[in-house]
């Protein structure tokens, strides 16, 4: 399998979303012009080839962190 990268994304719901991408330079352009814009809609795959549509004026935030690391924030296990 390939490297991937995770993004989390935030949704102005308080909900997050978190997509294993192959192409982070990628998908952090696209979710950038999306939050400038905040208008449309933002598609992303995943490394799966799963695609996901967000609405862009629903993006609040993203986070893109390596495959290998892990949170040092929270009570995840």
């Amino acid at each position: 399998m390939a490297d991937t990268t995770k993004i989390r994304i935030g949704l102005t719901a308080a909900r997050e979303i978190e997509v294993d991408v192959a192409d982070a330079k990628a998908v952090s352009g696209q979710l950038e012009q999306a939050m400038v814009s905040g208008e449309g809609v933002v598609w992303i795959e995943d490394s799966s080839g799963n695609r996901h549509a967000l609405a862009a004026a629903s993006i609040a935030f993203f986070e893109v962190r390596s495959g290998s690391s892990s949170s040092g924030i929270g009570f995840g296990s």
